[in-house]
């Protein structure tokens, strides 16, 4: 655990300050076909101060934290500073003043040491015995544990003090199966999320009932079909509602984004969706529990609270800092976030989710007589116009409002404010995950999720 070298020093900041120490630890083991090919430990740390003066800010930071580490960056920071101050003459006020003022200790989770390597190994082992046991004629399967914990010590001359520490641990599950033809066809899952790697992870055995979820589904894609180009009537399973509401919605509302021209600009209180829609980015709890990436001081000591971006329909709100909530006159509510030590805060998603409605999935896909149920997806990509395009790696048809034979990987596209806007159903349940990152600039953990959509799509073909 991370000892608080940072404190003793507020009482020396002149300027606009924050001291963080960060370490990062991650931990990988990679099972491919039965063979070890990852069997890794790291942990990256050190400490970094952000010193403001005049509209511009002053950075530095080293790999190393001790008193005379601390005291370093400090004094850098400041002369950093200075500098730019000096040169780039904005002329520019303090930052608004943080709301909540204090210090806050570790929350629900705290810093382990029992738990092993081998932990991993044996499990990583286990599940992978149990794949090639039970499904022999799978052309080839991966088995990868990972797990990343990360604890930070802030100080602030001007919010929330913090200690906090976040553990994730997932397992990736990778099934590659042969058409016909002898083309492969993979398809992944993710288990897991926050949390310590035991808490997740007793028994590979538990993992059985989805692994034979994940089976059928990648025999169904080998045995599919192609999908039929053009915009159709499509079911987005919740999985994908996370994806679209971090990719193509997300991103736009981030107040950096927003000022650099996103769609998001010319659109505050204007109808960018169907009046179905809702859409938040959760700090720390959502609809009575704990979200998967709770956050409750950010990196600049602002305390994190929810940020309404859709409200019916209608854009309320962006995702600030506290440079860019100045800027828009309005409360920042936590979201500048850094991943390293080394890195600095910027706007980042917390929990984004869109809220749940009324209807029932299954009344959903049985309102369709001629489309597609999409289920899960692999790579994406989205623009600052909202215009995204994301890969399918499962879906089905839908005939008659029954579901039909898988597809073959393709593609749904569209802009996201244009095909929110189509959405006429929304499922009264939704789905959270939290196993990947998102890449903006510097990596970051994030949690997504949402209900089922019904909605009009363009989707690719063979």
């Amino acid at each position: 655990m991370l000892q608080d070298l940072t404190s003793a020093h507020k009482g020396g900041f002149k300027d606009y300050t924050e001291l963080r120490a960060q370490v990062n630890s991650t931990r990988q083991v990679a099972i491919l076909a039965g063979n070890m090919v990852a069997n890794a430990q790291s942990a990256v740390g050190g400490v970094s101060a952000r010193v403001y003066r005049g509209g511009t800010f002053g950075f530095a930071s080293r790999a190393a934290y001790t008193g005379d580490s601390v005291k370093s960056v400090l004094a850098a920071a400041t002369e950093n500073a200075a500098f730019m101050d000096a040169h780039v003459r904005k002329g520019l006020g303090p930052l608004p003043a943080a709301a909540a003022q204090g210090r806050t200790g570790l929350k629900a989770w705290t810093p382990r040491s029992d738990i092993q390597q081998s932990a991993l190994i044996d499990f990583a082992k286990g599940l992978d015995a149990i794949i090639a046991e039970k499904y022999k004629g799978l052309a080839s399967r991966v088995v990868s544990a990972q797990c990343l914990d990360i604890e930070k010590i802030l100080t602030v001359s001007d919010g929330m003090d913090s200690h906090s520490f976040q553990p994730r641990s997932v397992i990736y599950v990778v099934m590659t199966a042969n058409t016909k033809d002898g083309t492969p066809v993979e398809l992944h899952e993710v288990f897991g999320g926050h949390g310590h790697f035991d808490e997740h992870f007793t028994d590979p055995a538990l993992l059985a009932p989805k692994l034979e979820i994940l089976h059928g589904q990648v025999m169904d894609i080998a045995d599919g079909a192609h999908s039929r180009a053009g915009i159709r009537k499509c079911v987005l399973h919740p999985n994908l509602a996370g994806m679209l509401a971090h990719e193509a919605v997300g991103h736009t509302v981030e107040a950096d984004i927003v000022l650099g021209g996103s769609v998001a600009a010319d659109n505050m209180g204007k109808r960018v969706a169907s009046e179905l829609v809702s859409m938040t980015d959760f700090a720390h709890a959502a609809f009575g529990k704990t979200c998967p990436l709770p956050v409750y001081v950010d990196d600049e000591g602002v305390e994190a609270t929810d940020a309404l971006l859709i409200e019916g329909g209608v854009l309320r709100s962006y995702m600030h800092s506290r440079e860019s909530a100045r800027h828009f006159g309005v409360e920042p509510r936590g979201n500048a976030r850094a991943f390293q030590f080394s890195d600095e805060p910027l706007i980042r998603m917390r929990n984004t989710a869109i809220h749940p409605g009324e209807s029932k999935l299954d009344d959903m896909i049985a309102s369709v007589d001629d489309g597609y149920f999409i289920v899960k997806t692999g790579n994406g990509q989205a623009d600052s116009t909202g215009e995204f395009m994301f890969s399918v790696t499962l879906g089905y048809e839908i005939k008659g409002g029954k579901l039909g034979k898988a597809i073959r990987e393709t593609t749904i596209s569209g802009v996201a404010f244009e095909m929110l806007k189509t959405v006429d159903m929304v499922s009264d349940d939704m789905t959270w995950e939290c196993g990947g990152f998102c890449g903006k600039k510097q990596a970051m953990t994030v949690g997504a999720g949402g209900p089922a959509l019904r909605c009009d799509l363009n989707i690719g073909g063979r």
